[in-house]
């Protein structure tokens, strides 16, 4: 009887085959699987930026649709530049960046660090200085507290005039040691701070990390420096909290805050003491009444009143527990920046070097005010005048939140030392801020043609 046929040798390469099936269909899985991993990353990566970059973050205070009509004109090239501008700190190109926007122009010019550079006052106070001839670096952390791409505009503005923002926040102590490497600045105007009353009750942290963490950090690299710089930094009249005593005068007490915002500007004042009796800082502090004007605060009554006012919504106009109207002294922020830049002109130098004092330095506080408070009813009433619309009032008790019924500013100590002298009442005031709100949203509306003459992004002359 005839033997099977041998057939292992058929079978074992049967085998092979299958095996070498399965790893090429092994290899070319992975492969697939590689590259789409890659680009589903890539496509993710790519839609993030898109969406940072054309859809900025908005504050609590700003939602309407014709900001970002407004926005999605900026180029992607300009976007790139203020990310990039921060990316790259410490490079040759930065420090070049930093040195030129620092270096003065005019004979004996200042050069100056202008912290919350993008800030309202900060970025008003900027275009001055550059304008007459100083050098100015700006330094700020674009927080969100209010529209963080209105900064950005202001930003873009501040660029057209040469002068250069540094991103970067306060309490980050090695950038302001490298910046005072770089640049040997003979005065700081320090700006920088969370600004408001009511937002203490949400977020009490953010007002000690920046106007008492963020001070006492550019306090500490300041008087290590050499040569020291003069310091004029931002106040507040909320320094004078339950005082009753009118018109606020530099000699009266405050020691009762009204808010915690009021507190951390207060604690500033202690502070600026303590660095210059030890130290040997010039120290100048400013104390702020109400600053309005265009590029403006959201925040702000006279802000959002406006918007409120033109999209037909109601408006909080606020009486005190005893039926009295609330009335501030609102100041312009052209009066403001000739007051700041009166400080820094009159400020002495520092005494002190590389930590140690030797001898007395200048320390001073001043009001900067408009001295004629005006009620709330009555910006409101300007408002819509100005407007050609009726506002929807509701007139309601004035909560416990930390605002105070009244300020009034004394300027007379300014007024003596530098020459500060308030030239706009708050009609010609909302005017020109009413002119640059409509022009700057798009806004189509009933506003009156009377402003027409005065420009759509009006800028400190």
């Amino acid at each position: 009887m005839a033997s099977p046929p041998d057939t292992s040798k058929t079978i074992k390469i049967e085998r092979y085959n299958s095996y070498i099936r399965k790893i090429h269909n092994t290899k070319l899985l992975n492969a697939s699987s590689k590259l789409l991993f890659r680009s589903t990353l890539l496509i993710a990566i790519v839609l993030i930026l898109f969406f940072t970059i054309n859809y900025p973050p908005l504050s609590d205070h700003h939602h309407d649709k014709d900001h970002h009509r407004h926005f999605h004109h900026h180029s992607f090239l300009s976007t790139a530049f203020f990310s990039s501008s921060s990316s790259a700190i410490g490079g040759a190109n930065w420090e070049k960046q930093v040195r030129r926007s620092a270096t003065p122009r005019r004979p004996n010019g200042f050069s100056i660090l202008v912290t919350g550079a993008a800030g309202f006052v900060g970025s008003h106070s900027s275009l001055a200085l550059k304008k007459r001839g100083d050098g100015v670096l700006g330094l700020d952390n674009f927080n969100n507290y209010y529209d963080p791409s209105l900064k950005r505009a202001r930003q873009e503005l501040l660029h057209k005039h040469e002068i250069f923002i540094v991103e970067g926040d306060l309490n980050d102590g090695a950038l302001l040691v490298k910046l005072f490497d770089v640049v040997p600045f003979t005065h700081i105007l320090h700006l920088a701070a969370q600004a408001g009353v009511r937002y203490a009750i949400q977020n009490p942290q953010s007002y000690i990390n920046s106007n008492i963490a963020g001070f006492v950090n550019l306090l500490e690299v300041s008087k290590n420096a050499k040569p020291q710089p003069a310091i004029v930094w931002a106040s507040s009249s909320s320094v004078y909290g339950l005082n009753t005593q009118v018109p606020f005068s530099e000699s009266d007490k405050t020691d009762q805050p009204a808010s915690l915002y009021a507190a951390t500007k207060k604690a500033g004042e202690e502070i600026a003491h303590t660095y210059n009796h030890i130290y040997g800082l010039s120290l100048t502090g400013l104390r702020f009444f109400t600053v309005y004007g265009p590029w403006g605060r959201p925040d702000m009554a006279y802000f959002f009143f406006t918007k409120d006012i033109l999209q037909g919504k109601g408006i909080d106009i606020y009486q005190t527990q005893d039926d009295k109207q609330v009335a501030r002294d609102f100041t312009y922020i052209d009066d403001i920046v000739k007051g700041c830049i009166g400080a820094l002109d009159t400020a002495e130098k520092s005494t002190g070097s590389g930590g140690k004092k030797k001898g007395p330095a200048q320390l001073r506080v001043y009001n900067l005010g408009n001295t004629s408070p005006v009620p709330v009813g009555k910006l409101v009433s300007i408002l819509e005048n100005l407007l050609n619309t009726k506002a929807k009032k509701h007139v309601i008790k004035m909560p416990r939140n930390g605002d105070v019924p009244f300020t009034h500013a004394n300027v007379s100590l300014a007024l003596r030392d530098f020459g500060y002298k308030p030239t706009t009442d708050l009609s010609t005031g909302l005017r020109k801020f009413v002119k640059w709100y409509v022009g700057y949203y798009g806004i189509q509306s009933r506003v009156k043609k009377e402003s027409d003459n005065i420009s759509d992004h009006h800028v400190q002359d």
